[in-house]
């Protein structure tokens, strides 16, 4: 008896020994993260499809990533722990399935993990009932790979909301993002080129919610570049946790217009999008714009 109390006495100090050491390891040379905002709904977040966003301030970064889990997600992660730095994932459902192992490492690492539909489709283009089915899906295949850990945080695969969705997840209390800035990772280019194109937005914009995809090599291949461009220039990383409230907000500037909804208008994408005067007609699409009618990505291979 008196020899198990000791080795648990010696485990306890080994292990007030190894937080420390593990602390080290994320000193001041790290990204880290600054602070922590807890979301709550209702929330619509994301310049890029509402006319609101986060209330970042300037020089603060929350990083996204979409349609994993998929074996390069690992790296992203890898990347991550290494910087002491924090994601949101927006996992897809028959991929969390898929890759469980993968989910609860997110969970394990402290990032949030969060649901874009179980099959990637275009929503607004379903029946409603289709689509909830999908989401509802999508939301129980994650949760079941995350131990019940996940977040209720949402982004619609190509930002193709409705006002039906938008009311039905509002009421199952599921905060709605959509982004700030575009990676733009749809398009292929090197890591090198990805890194530019995020770090110039960046610089311009000043502060963001920014959209990748784990799924794509050439930026799993980038993010360890990224943390370290993000930390050069004095950018800070703000990291999304679960909440009772809704976030603060910050409406977007004058003469905003919705760059999705001028994206899915080109691309014919059919089903009714919320007007009001807050949230007017789209510009037109810029050339990088992404493609709402991609393919959704398939479940990895084990």
């Amino acid at each position: 008896m008196k020899a198990n109390k000791s080795l648990m006495i010696a485990l306890a100090l080994l292990g007030a020994v190894a937080a420390p050491a593990r602390a080290r390891e994320c000193g001041p040379d790290a990204l880290g993260v600054s602070r922590t905002v807890a979301i709550g709904a209702p929330a619509h977040v994301g310049l890029k499809t509402y006319p609101q966003t986060l209330d970042l301030k300037d020089h603060e970064v929350v990083l996204t990533f979409d349609d994993g889990p998929a074996p390069t997600t690992r790296r992203v992660l890898d990347a991550l722990e290494a910087q002491c730095a924090k994601a949101t994932f927006f996992l897809i459902g028959r991929n969390a399935a898929a890759m469980p192992d993968i989910v609860r490492r997110e969970i394990a690492d402290g990032d949030t993990v969060g649901h874009h539909s179980n099959s990637h489709p275009m929503l607004r283009s379903l029946p409603f009932d289709k689509a909830m089915a999908d989401i509802d899906a999508g939301v129980a295949a994650v949760d079941k790979a995350a131990g019940g850990k996940d977040s209720k945080f949402f982004r619609f695969p190509g930002f193709g909301d409705s006002p039906a969705l938008l009311a039905a997840l509002d009421g199952k209390a599921m905060p709605m993002f959509g982004a700030d800035l575009w990676a733009s990772d749809w398009n292929v280019m090197t890591p090198q080129e990805e890194l530019d194109l995020v770090m110039g937005r960046l610089r311009r914009s000043g502060s963001g919610i920014i959209l990748l995809h784990d799924i794509k090599k050439q930026t799993a291949d980038m993010v360890p570049a990224l943390l370290a461009a993000l930390k050069a220039e004095g950018f800070h990383l703000v990291h999304l946790v679960p909440g009772d409230s809704p976030p603060a907000l910050k409406q977007a500037p004058a003469g905003w217009t919705s760059e999705t909804e001028a994206t899915l208008r080109k691309m014919g994408v059919s089903g009714p999008r919320r007007r009001n005067a807050a949230e007017p007609m789209g510009e037109s699409p810029k050339a990088d714009a992404p493609n709402p009618e991609q393919p959704a990505p398939a479940p990895p291979k084990l």
